[in-house]
């Protein structure tokens, strides 16, 4: 770092929950690698350029402690800073390596694309049920709590064959898993032994008596010959799709539809043409300007990028959303262009260790968005979005409210 550069604070400061910070364009253009402050009052450097967050994502060196403090990415599965209370998490999954490839390889056989196809009348009939019952108690309300909030949660419980009696307990426990100021720490260690001794008990009772859901079929195939999954491993798994699966996808869908109402001309052309849904959500993970804290890892030995040597040890923290607005990258990168093909953005990452769960993410995303075009074509935002409020304490991005009417 040179003498004269200047220190950030981070997160950076946003003037509205849906604008990008106004130092994202200065620092790809001035500083691509910035001395920032985080938190925990250490220090790293930020990555903000498309080609430099690319290049580092798919970095092996570029990598996580094997207790990280709750800097984990949740969109890769990380365990969050709930797990890192205690010094010996009794659930994990393979970080590094052969063996994370191999979990990947296993667990990876669930999230095909005709996997997806198969649980889109499913998730559809939890969309429609959760429309039922926020238009049954009027003519508006917040579409996060409501809808947004719930949908994930419902599937992924699906997914790993939970009771839907068990819903709220699990909306509780992703809730707790991610927040970072909403709980105590005791609070966030009780939650971490509630979840785990459920999940045990519930991988014990699927040994027992498989069905058709992930956990079980992961069961099944570990009983084989060849690769297989410790027991740690297929309740790593669970939690894992849980935290990474729900919160993160919850806000999204709030996001989504904010944008997309923020200048209801979009809304609008979705109306007139529905087949613009795919593209539209794609657009929306690359024009999310509220992404949340980044991916945040540990060099383990020098590596140059944008111009610098890094040493050895240096944490690096890559603004995928301060990237997926780089105009380098992107042609009117400021527009939010519902057909916009192709679109490498990089809201799940890239290289080996992206997102295991974007098939999933992106099919939620548009069962979500193709049933409330069909279902709520009236839609407005209660509020002006200027007014909407970023979600505090989170390691993901979110909006506190999505406050609606129909």
């Amino acid at each position: 770092m040179s003498p004269n550069e200047q220190i950030r604070q981070y997160p950076l400061a946003y003037e509205t929950a849906l604008e990008p910070a106004a130092e994202w364009a200065e620092l790809r253009a001035t500083c691509p690698v910035a001395t920032i402050t985080v938190p925990d009052g250490s220090q790293a450097k930020l990555l903000t350029r498309y080609d430099d967050v690319r290049q580092m994502l798919a970095d092996p060196r570029f990598t996580r402690k094997d207790l990280d403090g709750g800097t984990g990415n949740a969109q890769e599965g990380a365990t969050t800073s709930a797990a890192a209370d205690t010094s010996e998490p009794p659930f994990s999954v393979p970080r590094h390596g052969e063996d994370h490839q191999r979990w990947r390889r296993m667990v990876g056989k669930w999230f095909t694309a005709k996997r997806m196809a198969a649980l889109r009348p499913q998730m559809t009939a939890i969309a429609d049920q959760l429309l039922d019952e926020m238009t049954g108690r009027g003519s508006s309300g917040d579409l996060k709590a409501h809808f947004a909030f719930p949908l994930p949660v419902y599937v992924i419980c699906g997914m790993l064959g939970v009771p839907a009696e068990d819903r709220d307990r699990f909306s509780y426990w992703s809730d707790n898993f991610l927040n970072l100021t909403r709980y105590s720490a005791q609070e966030r260690q009780t939650a971490v032994g509630e979840l785990v001794a459920y999940m045990s008990g519930h991988i014990a009772a699927k040994r027992a008596e498989p069905t058709d859901d992930l956990l079980s079929t992961l069961i099944e195939e570990s009983s084989g010959e060849g690769e297989a999954l410790t027991d740690a491993e297929l309740l790593g798994t669970g939690i894992g799709l849980l935290v990474a699966g729900h919160e993160t996808t919850a806000n999204m869908i709030g996001k989504m539809v904010a944008m997309l109402l923020a200048d209801r001309t979009r809304w609008e052309r979705l109306l007139e043409n529905p087949s613009l849904v795919r593209s539209t959500v794609e657009e929306a993970l690359r024009f999310d300007a509220n992404g949340g804290f980044g991916l945040r890892r540990f060099l383990t030995e020098d590596v140059e990028i944008g111009g610098e040597v890094l040493p050895n040890g240096t944490t690096v923290v890559c603004a995928m959303a301060a990237a997926n607005r780089d105009e380098s990258a992107f042609e009117n990168a400021a527009e939010m262009d519902l057909a916009r093909t192709p679109n490498p953005h990089l809201a799940f990452g890239a290289g080996p260790h992206s997102c295991l769960g974007q098939a999933l993410a992106r099919t939620e995303l548009q069962v979500a968005l193709e049933v409330l075009l069909r279902r709520l074509p009236s839609l407005e935002l209660d509020i002006p979005a200027t007014d909407l409020e970023r979600l505090e304490g989170l390691l993901v991005g979110g909006l506190s409210e999505v406050p609606v009417r129909w």
